[in-house]
């Protein structure tokens, strides 16, 4: 858990000095946007795996 805290602490800090978002609601819903499509990424990935592997199975 302390590293998910670390890596988002890294992100919000590299995002403070981004000159296009003004304050922590911005940093905020950029960060939540981010996580999602992370998420959506390794579940589309994690999916097309299983197809593949199931053809073999």
């Amino acid at each position: 858990m302390s590293n998910l805290s670390s890596l988002i602490k890294s992100i919000r800090d590299i995002m403070r000095e981004d000159r296009g978002l003004s304050g922590d609601g911005q940093r905020i819903e950029q960060l939540a946007w981010m996580l999602f499509l992370k998420i959506m990424d390794n579940k589309d990935r994690s999916t097309t795996f299983l197809k593949k592997t199931a053809k073999f199975a």
